[in-house]
Formats: structure tokens, sequence, C-alpha cells
């Protein structure tokens, strides 16, 4: 059994080290970067819990347009709380906890909280081997990313409500 809650402070330390072992050096976000996020947008973090050890999380920032630009990642100010659309900077499950469908119900928790907020959408940057897993969940492939976070190739997808 699981749950899903919104993060807390003393979660930090614990999603930065799900997302160091399931992301690239270049691509993973530092226990900075989500220090510094967390303090700009607590709201758009949530963990799932297993016998009450964290192991995975959601989060990203809200924006003012369907569109995920490098920038958002570096420059929390960014955030846009009264924004039309959620963006997701990490989705990450423990290896050990995964292919138990965690990914997919942390997922559509964070599409239901954007609903119930009143966003036009989500928007996020995948790999090719993700494209399908997310079109799964209701997201739109728009195509090659301009982003070149982490030096790695990315794909646009947008979930419109």
């Amino acid at each position: 059994m699981y749950t899903i809650r919104q993060a807390t402070k003393d979660d930090v330390n614990r999603m930065a080290q799900i997302e160091a072992v399931c992301f690239s050096e270049a691509e993973a976000a530092p226990l900075a970067s989500f220090q510094k996020r967390f303090a700009a947008f607590p709201e758009c973090f949530f963990v799932l819990e297993v016998d009450d050890v964290v192991v995975g999380h959601i989060n990203g920032c809200i924006y003012s347009k369907p569109e995920l630009p490098d920038v958002l990642y570096s420059d929390p100010s960014l955030h846009c709380p009264d924004g039309a659309y959620q963006t997701v900077f990490g989705l990450a499950i423990d290896p050990q906890h995964q292919k138990k469908g965690y990914a997919s119900v942390l997922t559509k928790h964070f599409i239901d909280v954007s609903r119930a907020n009143n966003r036009e959408g989500i928007v996020l940057t995948c790999k090719d081997h993700l494209v399908k897993f997310y079109q799964s969940l209701g997201f739109s492939l728009k195509g090659v990313s301009a982003s070149s976070h982490g030096g790695a190739k990315w794909n646009d997808m947008v979930l419109t409500f």
C-alpha cells in the first residue's frame, strides 16, 4: 500500500537522493536546487510513501505558457503561482520500487491537483522511451524539445484540460 502526500521540507533530502539515482549527473537536480525550488513553490511537490518511506516524487513550477524552457530549472523566481500551466521538472521512483505503477499514480495525482487548481494543463519534457507512458496518461507529443537540459534530447509533451 502507498500514500501520496504534499512534500515537506524534511522530504527534500530524500527527493534529491532519489533524483540522483534515477537521472544522469548532468540531468539530476542537485540538493541545492531542490532546496531553492522547494522554498519557492512547496505546493508543487508531492511524494509517494510505502511503509512510511518516501520512494518517489513529482514536482515542477507553475508557468504562464504551455512550455518548459530550460531557464525554469535554474530560476525559481519564474514560478507564477497564478499561471495557467503546471510543469513537471521531475518524476522519479526509487529503482527498488519501480514497475509497480507508482509513476502513473503520482502523475495522475499531479493531474488531479492541477485540475482542482484550475490550471489549463500540464507540460513536461521526456526522453523517447517515455513518450508512450505519458501518452497513456493523456499527454500529447508536440515534437522534439528545444531543451538542452543535461545535454540530452527531450520531447515536449502537453496535457490540456
